[in-house]
Protein backbone atom coordinates (compact mmCIF):
# COMPACT_ATOMS: atom_id res chain seq x y z
CA UNK A 1 0.00 0.00 0.00
CA UNK A 2 2.98 2.38 1.04
CA UNK A 3 4.23 2.28 -2.98
CA UNK A 4 0.31 2.70 -4.08
CA UNK A 5 -0.08 6.05 -1.72
CA UNK A 6 3.65 7.45 -2.70
CA UNK A 7 2.24 6.75 -6.43
CA UNK A 8 -0.98 8.71 -5.75
CA UNK A 9 0.65 11.61 -4.08
CA UNK A 10 3.60 11.94 -7.51
CA UNK A 11 -0.04 12.35 -9.27
CA UNK A 12 -0.96 14.80 -7.08
CA UNK A 13 2.22 17.03 -7.51
CA UNK A 14 2.08 16.78 -11.10
CA UNK A 15 -1.28 18.76 -11.47
CA UNK A 16 0.49 21.78 -9.90
CA UNK A 17 -1.94 24.20 -11.75
CA UNK A 18 -4.82 22.91 -9.75
CA UNK A 19 -3.34 22.81 -6.53
CA UNK A 20 -2.65 25.81 -6.76
CA UNK A 21 -5.95 27.24 -7.68
CA UNK A 22 -7.12 25.04 -5.19
CA UNK A 23 -5.02 26.53 -2.33
CA UNK A 24 -5.27 30.35 -3.43
CA UNK A 25 -8.89 30.38 -4.17
CA UNK A 26 -10.06 30.32 -0.63
CA UNK A 27 -7.11 32.63 0.40
CA UNK A 28 -8.45 34.88 -2.55
CA UNK A 29 -11.88 35.20 -1.57
CA UNK A 30 -10.81 35.49 2.66
CA UNK A 31 -8.89 38.80 1.09
CA UNK A 32 -11.85 39.76 -0.87
CA UNK A 33 -14.52 39.35 1.54
CA UNK A 34 -12.54 41.56 4.16
CA UNK A 35 -11.35 44.02 1.78
CA UNK A 36 -15.56 44.17 1.29
CA UNK A 37 -15.98 44.57 5.28
CA UNK A 38 -13.61 47.49 5.37
CA UNK A 39 -15.87 49.39 3.26
CA UNK A 40 -18.71 48.09 4.90
CA UNK A 41 -20.52 49.88 7.92
CA UNK A 42 -22.13 47.01 9.22
CA UNK A 43 -20.42 43.82 10.24
CA UNK A 44 -20.84 41.26 7.48
CA UNK A 45 -18.02 39.58 7.29
CA UNK A 46 -15.99 39.17 10.36
CA UNK A 47 -12.75 37.46 10.18
CA UNK A 48 -13.44 35.60 13.42
CA UNK A 49 -16.85 33.52 11.56
CA UNK A 50 -15.50 33.78 8.06
CA UNK A 51 -12.04 32.29 8.56
CA UNK A 52 -13.40 28.97 9.85
CA UNK A 53 -15.91 29.17 6.93
CA UNK A 54 -13.38 29.57 4.02
CA UNK A 55 -11.25 26.58 5.32
CA UNK A 56 -14.20 24.43 5.29
CA UNK A 57 -15.31 25.79 1.83
CA UNK A 58 -11.31 25.18 0.66
CA UNK A 59 -11.62 21.48 1.24
CA UNK A 60 -14.25 21.24 -1.37
CA UNK A 61 -11.67 21.27 -4.11
CA UNK A 62 -9.94 18.30 -2.56
CA UNK A 63 -13.10 16.60 -3.04
CA UNK A 64 -12.42 17.31 -6.61
CA UNK A 65 -9.03 16.15 -6.40
CA UNK A 66 -9.60 12.57 -5.47
CA UNK A 67 -12.69 12.20 -7.56
CA UNK A 68 -10.15 13.03 -10.27
CA UNK A 69 -7.60 10.93 -9.64
CA UNK A 70 -9.45 7.30 -9.12
CA UNK A 71 -11.93 8.69 -12.26
CA UNK A 72 -8.79 8.77 -14.48
CA UNK A 73 -7.88 5.51 -12.96
CA UNK A 74 -10.72 3.40 -13.87
CA UNK A 75 -10.66 5.25 -17.37
CA UNK A 76 -7.33 3.47 -18.10
CA UNK A 77 -5.29 0.12 -17.48
CA UNK A 78 -3.59 0.91 -14.14
CA UNK A 79 -6.87 -0.12 -12.46
CA UNK A 80 -6.89 -3.06 -13.56
CA UNK A 81 -3.28 -3.96 -13.30
CA UNK A 82 -3.67 -2.82 -9.55
CA UNK A 83 -6.40 -5.06 -8.85
CA UNK A 84 -4.28 -8.09 -9.82
CA UNK A 85 -2.11 -7.06 -6.76
CA UNK A 86 -3.50 -8.54 -3.36
CA UNK A 87 -4.54 -5.40 -2.00
CA UNK A 88 -7.87 -4.91 -0.51
CA UNK A 89 -10.44 -2.91 -1.05
CA UNK A 90 -9.39 -0.96 2.40
CA UNK A 91 -6.02 -0.46 0.74
CA UNK A 92 -7.47 1.14 -2.31
CA UNK A 93 -9.44 3.50 0.19
CA UNK A 94 -6.19 4.49 2.36
CA UNK A 95 -4.08 4.04 -0.47
CA UNK A 96 -6.12 7.58 -1.95
CA UNK A 97 -6.97 9.17 1.52
CA UNK A 98 -3.26 9.46 3.05
CA UNK A 99 -2.03 11.54 0.26
CA UNK A 100 -4.89 14.26 0.03
CA UNK A 101 -4.79 14.75 4.28
CA UNK A 102 -1.20 16.35 4.29
CA UNK A 103 -3.04 18.57 1.13
CA UNK A 104 -6.35 19.48 3.66
CA UNK A 105 -4.01 20.17 6.43
CA UNK A 106 -2.03 22.23 4.79
CA UNK A 107 -4.71 24.79 2.98
CA UNK A 108 -6.31 24.69 6.41
CA UNK A 109 -3.03 26.22 7.70
CA UNK A 110 -2.49 28.40 5.13
CA UNK A 111 -6.57 29.92 5.31
CA UNK A 112 -5.70 30.31 9.05
CA UNK A 113 -2.61 32.25 8.74
CA UNK A 114 -4.43 34.27 6.18
CA UNK A 115 -6.36 34.88 9.14
CA UNK A 116 -3.91 36.10 11.10
CA UNK A 117 -2.69 38.76 8.42
CA UNK A 118 -5.97 40.07 8.76
CA UNK A 119 -6.86 40.09 11.95
CA UNK A 120 -7.61 37.28 13.71
CA UNK A 121 -6.03 36.74 17.05
CA UNK A 122 -3.49 33.77 17.15
CA UNK A 123 -3.62 31.42 20.09
CA UNK A 124 -4.18 27.94 20.86
CA UNK A 125 -7.62 28.04 20.27
CA UNK A 126 -6.82 27.93 16.49
CA UNK A 127 -5.01 24.75 17.04
CA UNK A 128 -8.46 23.08 18.00
CA UNK A 129 -10.27 24.80 15.31
CA UNK A 130 -7.53 23.31 12.70
CA UNK A 131 -8.48 19.75 15.00
CA UNK A 132 -12.17 20.36 14.47
CA UNK A 133 -11.62 20.26 10.52
CA UNK A 134 -10.55 16.38 11.01
CA UNK A 135 -13.23 14.92 10.29
CA UNK A 136 -14.21 16.80 7.54
CA UNK A 137 -11.17 16.24 5.65
CA UNK A 138 -12.21 12.39 5.74
CA UNK A 139 -15.88 13.57 4.42
CA UNK A 140 -14.38 15.75 1.72
CA UNK A 141 -11.97 13.22 0.23
CA UNK A 142 -14.12 10.41 1.05
CA UNK A 143 -17.28 12.21 -1.26
CA UNK A 144 -14.43 12.31 -3.74
CA UNK A 145 -13.70 8.48 -4.07
CA UNK A 146 -17.27 8.27 -3.69
CA UNK A 147 -17.82 10.35 -7.16
CA UNK A 148 -14.69 9.27 -8.45
CA UNK A 149 -16.23 5.60 -8.63
CA UNK A 150 -19.39 6.53 -9.93
CA UNK A 151 -18.99 8.90 -12.53
CA UNK A 152 -15.84 9.50 -15.00
CA UNK A 153 -13.45 12.16 -14.95
CA UNK A 154 -14.96 14.99 -17.46
CA UNK A 155 -18.47 13.80 -15.00
CA UNK A 156 -16.81 14.61 -11.85
CA UNK A 157 -15.55 18.08 -12.66
CA UNK A 158 -19.37 19.05 -12.64
CA UNK A 159 -20.53 17.53 -9.72
CA UNK A 160 -17.51 18.03 -7.38
CA UNK A 161 -16.23 21.17 -9.09
CA UNK A 162 -19.68 22.88 -9.65
CA UNK A 163 -22.21 21.28 -7.66
CA UNK A 164 -20.46 20.20 -4.23
CA UNK A 165 -18.94 23.46 -4.10
CA UNK A 166 -21.85 25.31 -4.58
CA UNK A 167 -23.83 23.59 -1.61
CA UNK A 168 -20.55 23.71 0.59
CA UNK A 169 -20.81 27.12 -0.12
CA UNK A 170 -24.44 27.97 0.44
CA UNK A 171 -25.64 25.38 3.36
CA UNK A 172 -22.51 26.46 5.20
CA UNK A 173 -23.63 30.02 7.00
CA UNK A 174 -20.43 30.92 5.45
CA UNK A 175 -21.80 33.97 3.52
CA UNK A 176 -24.51 34.44 4.95
CA UNK A 177 -26.93 33.99 8.37
CA UNK A 178 -28.75 30.35 7.48
CA UNK A 179 -31.19 31.83 9.87
CA UNK A 180 -32.33 34.81 8.14
CA UNK A 181 -33.36 32.64 5.68
CA UNK A 182 -35.15 29.46 7.85
CA UNK A 183 -37.70 27.00 6.63
CA UNK A 184 -36.76 24.25 4.43
CA UNK A 185 -33.73 25.65 3.34
CA UNK A 186 -32.41 25.92 7.08
CA UNK A 187 -33.59 22.19 7.47
CA UNK A 188 -31.91 20.74 4.69
CA UNK A 189 -28.73 22.77 5.64
CA UNK A 190 -28.80 21.23 9.37
CA UNK A 191 -28.95 17.87 7.72
CA UNK A 192 -25.83 18.25 6.06
CA UNK A 193 -21.81 18.43 7.41
CA UNK A 194 -21.09 21.77 5.77
CA UNK A 195 -22.71 24.25 8.54
CA UNK A 196 -21.30 22.04 11.02
CA UNK A 197 -18.17 21.87 10.64
CA UNK A 198 -18.29 25.58 9.94
CA UNK A 199 -20.15 26.07 13.53
CA UNK A 200 -17.28 23.46 14.96
CA UNK A 201 -14.33 25.66 13.88
CA UNK A 202 -16.27 29.02 14.89
CA UNK A 203 -16.91 27.23 18.96
CA UNK A 204 -13.18 26.53 18.53
CA UNK A 205 -11.98 29.93 17.98
CA UNK A 206 -14.79 31.84 21.12
CA UNK A 207 -13.50 28.76 23.65
CA UNK A 208 -17.50 27.24 23.06
CA UNK A 209 -16.13 23.68 23.97
CA UNK A 210 -19.69 22.31 24.36
CA UNK A 211 -20.71 23.72 21.12
CA UNK A 212 -18.04 22.54 19.24
CA UNK A 213 -18.34 18.83 20.43
CA UNK A 214 -22.26 18.87 19.85
CA UNK A 215 -21.05 19.97 16.05
CA UNK A 216 -18.26 17.35 15.93
CA UNK A 217 -20.31 14.57 16.51
CA UNK A 218 -22.23 15.09 13.24
CA UNK A 219 -19.44 15.69 10.99
CA UNK A 220 -17.84 13.22 12.85
CA UNK A 221 -20.56 10.88 11.66
CA UNK A 222 -20.55 12.01 8.27
CA UNK A 223 -16.83 11.37 8.34
CA UNK A 224 -17.44 7.94 9.16
CA UNK A 225 -20.46 7.00 6.69
CA UNK A 226 -18.93 7.99 3.81
CA UNK A 227 -15.97 5.98 4.26
CA UNK A 228 -17.66 2.89 4.58
CA UNK A 229 -19.91 4.12 1.37
CA UNK A 230 -16.70 4.48 -0.77
CA UNK A 231 -15.38 1.18 0.49
CA UNK A 232 -18.63 -0.82 -1.36
CA UNK A 233 -18.14 1.23 -4.00
CA UNK A 234 -15.08 0.21 -4.52
CA UNK A 235 -15.70 -3.48 -4.31
CA UNK A 236 -18.38 -3.00 -7.02
CA UNK A 237 -15.66 -1.35 -8.54
CA UNK A 238 -13.60 -4.32 -8.16
CA UNK A 239 -16.43 -6.92 -9.52
CA UNK A 240 -17.81 -4.85 -12.68
CA UNK A 241 -15.05 -2.28 -14.12
CA UNK A 242 -12.19 -4.74 -14.05
CA UNK A 243 -11.78 -7.89 -15.48
CA UNK A 244 -11.26 -10.95 -12.65
CA UNK A 245 -8.05 -11.83 -11.49
CA UNK A 246 -6.11 -14.68 -13.28
CA UNK A 247 -7.28 -17.65 -11.02
CA UNK A 248 -4.89 -20.12 -12.22
CA UNK A 249 -7.93 -21.55 -14.47
CA UNK A 250 -8.70 -21.12 -18.18
CA UNK A 251 -12.46 -20.44 -18.86
CA UNK A 252 -14.42 -23.19 -20.36
CA UNK A 253 -15.61 -22.40 -24.36
CA UNK A 254 -18.89 -22.54 -25.28
CA UNK A 255 -20.08 -26.21 -26.50
CA UNK A 256 -20.83 -24.54 -29.91
CA UNK A 257 -17.92 -22.15 -29.67
CA UNK A 258 -15.35 -25.73 -29.26
CA UNK A 259 -17.20 -27.28 -32.07
CA UNK A 260 -16.42 -24.79 -34.58
CA UNK A 261 -12.53 -24.59 -33.11
CA UNK A 262 -12.29 -28.04 -33.82
CA UNK A 263 -13.75 -28.84 -37.53
CA UNK A 264 -11.46 -25.53 -38.44
CA UNK A 265 -13.84 -23.02 -39.12
CA UNK A 266 -16.88 -20.52 -37.07
CA UNK A 267 -19.92 -22.06 -35.23
CA UNK A 268 -22.72 -22.98 -37.35
CA UNK A 269 -20.62 -25.27 -40.05
CA UNK A 270 -19.57 -22.24 -42.54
Amino acid sequence: MGSFSVRNTKEILRDPINMAFGLGFPIALLLLLTAIQANVPVEVFPVERLTPGIAMFGLSFVSLFSATLIAKDRSTAFLTRLLSSPLTARDFILGYTLPLLPMCLIQSVVCYVTGFCLGLRPGWTVLAALAALIPSNIFFISLGLLCGSLFNDKQVGGICGALLTNMAALLSGTWFDLEMVGGPFLRVAELLPFVHAVDAGRAALSGDWTNMVLHLLWTTGWAFVKPTTSTILSTNVEKNDVPQKFSGKVPRLPAAVRQGVLHGGPAGGE
